[in-house]
């Protein structure tokens, strides 16, 4: 498929409330590199198999969640493409300046209807470790922590799903792969931007801008459990997992960071094409779609957020 315009997410800003143990937590046992600390605290991270500067962000804050992600375009042309397409749905956006994130190019941002900020960019530096592109062994840097091989994406919480299904669609050129519909309307929507079965999600929730997890992709099956084996010696807070899900077929664990923000590893997942119909799940089985091995939803993965 010809990817143009957004092709996948790029970056995502996390608040945090005690850095050093952010960053052992992030470097140690999510298995990324510190690429380098701004003059303003922020501390810029990634994993060794990612050519851009960074993909992870952290920002000290009294509150954990998360501040805004970032979607990385083809060319920067495109900016100003959904620029207009985004203020012709109805949408203030600004800008920002290239630089105001070491190695990245200008973006744009605006807020879209659960309360969370996107912005959108084109141009990024790439930073050491990367993969070598000449005669490249499968891995560079030998691998530690779990392992990450990227930041694959996250799921957001927010009051007005049906509303952000519709701009993304509308606006920003999204599809909707999975999706789960209770009988008062939407309640959860998995979208596309490439092809993979979902680059962000959103759950229907009554606080705006809120965080559920932060997504890294891993090999394989056995390497979530090689990532359940890192929890369990650090005492690390699992939610749940390891196990499977039904809505993206995706394997799967969710853990908490030192400061209560929840993280994923994800590893498979269906490969999505743009005639494929989107697949829908009802309050019926909707336990199933999220955890198919358990077939019902615990407490927490519903009502805890950051």
């Amino acid at each position: 498929m010809a990817i143009t315009g957004i092709m996948r997410p790029g970056f995502i800003q996390i608040r945090v409330l005690d850095m050093p143990a952010a960053i052992e937590f992030y470097t140690k046992r999510i298995g990324l590199h510190q690429v380098t600390e701004g003059p303003d605290g922020r501390v810029y991270l990634k994993s060794a198999d990612e050519f851009d500067h960074h993909s992870i962000v952290l920002r000290r804050a009294d509150s954990a969640g998360v501040d805004a992600a970032g979607f990385k375009c083809v060319k920067d042309s495109d900016l100003d493409h959904y620029e207009k397409r985004v203020t012709d749905y109805g949408f203030a956006v600004d800008h920002v300046k290239a630089g105001e994130q070491p190695g990245l190019g200008r973006r744009i941002g605006f807020t879209i209807p659960t309360g969370h900020r996107i912005e959108l960019y084109a141009e990024s530096e790439q930073s050491d470790p990367k993969p070598r592109t000449h005669n490249p062994d499968v891995w560079e840097l030998e691998p530690h922590g779990m392992a990450a091989r990227r930041f694959d994406h996250s799921l957001l919480y927010g009051p007005d799903v049906q509303g952000n299904l519709d701009f993304f669609e509308k606006a920003l050129d999204f599809r909707c792969a999975e999706r789960v519909d209770m009988p008062d309307g939407v309640f959860a929507i998995w979208m596309t931007c490439g092809m993979k079965a979902h680059d962000i999600a959103f759950v229907k929730y009554p606080e705006p801008n809120k965080l559920h997890h932060v997504a890294f992709e891993l090999e394989n099956w056995q390497s979530i459990g090689h990532a359940a084996d890192i929890l369990t010696r650090y005492d690390i807070s699992i939610d749940l997992g390891p196990t499977r899900h039904g809505i993206t077929r995706g394997q799967t664990i969710y853990f908490f960071d030192p400061s209560g923000n929840r993280c994923e590893t994800f590893a498979g997942g269906y490969t999505y094409y743009p005639d494929i119909p989107t697949r829908t799940w009802d309050e019926t089985q909707v336990g199933k779609g999220i955890f198919y091995y358990e077939r019902q939803l615990n407490d927490a993965f519903l009502s805890v957020v950051s």
